[in-house]
């Protein structure tokens, strides 16, 4: 057994990376500034954007994907085979899912999502991506060694299962399909939309 997969099987060769200080995010945070100057937009509103978009909206579309994929085995076929044409069903807005690829845990196997060089990441489905998964401390230390970095975050695995570590990249943007919850079997989509977060279709927490 290893706790190190990488996911890819591939280099990082061509990767676009989107860093805090490229031309859009510097544009981004030149407008926010003139806007709030001129006493068109308070500050605490973009903050109310940002957390809504984080926190709610985006997770909520990957939530709903995970939902229907526990309770129509034909639906969830469809998305391991071919995550991108799947989620189009749902007709969500934004980007970065031009190639999704959905992995899902198993009784002994542990999927977890990073991205070893920056922050790729499916926004569309998983909102904006989490600080400390942009955080080098995170981005090295899940590769090296991923069964303690998941006990620290709170998510203590079996020493048996088989953790795999899938490296996202600009080409390839991986999420976590978790194992659906005992019990919740006559629950609705819906309901079950309700029991899934952002972490678990990252990989560092359960649903």
């Amino acid at each position: 057994m290893t706790d190190k997969t990488d996911g890819t099987g591939d280099s990082h060769h061509g990767h676009a990376h989107h860093h805090e200080s490229s031309p859009q995010a510097i544009r981004a945070e030149a407008l926010e500034s003139l806007l709030i100057e001129r006493g068109l937009l308070k500050a605490s509103d973009v903050d109310h954007v940002i957390v809504q978009y984080e926190e709610r909206v985006g997770p909520m579309n990957g939530a709903k994907v995970v939902a229907r994929a526990w309770k129509d085995p034909a639906f969830k076929t469809r998305l391991l085979n071919d995550g991108t044409k799947a989620i189009q069903d749902f007709k969500f807005e934004g980007g970065q899912t031009e190639k999704l690829v959905v992995v899902a845990n198993e009784s002994n196997i542990h999927n977890v999502v990073v991205c070893t060089l920056c922050s790729c990441y499916p926004w569309a489905v998983l909102g904006l991506p989490p600080k400390w998964y942009k955080d080098p401390a995170y981005r090295s230390r899940i590769v090296r060694e991923p069964r303690k970095v998941l006990a620290e975050m709170g998510l203590a695995l079996p020493s048996d299962t088989e953790i795999k570590v899938w490296d996202s990249s600009a080409e390839v943007r991986y999420m976590v399909l978790p194992e659906q919850p005992a019990g919740t079997e006559n629950m609705t989509e819906s309901e079950l939309a309700n029991r899934v977060s952002r972490d678990a279709m990252i990989g560092v927490a359960h649903a």
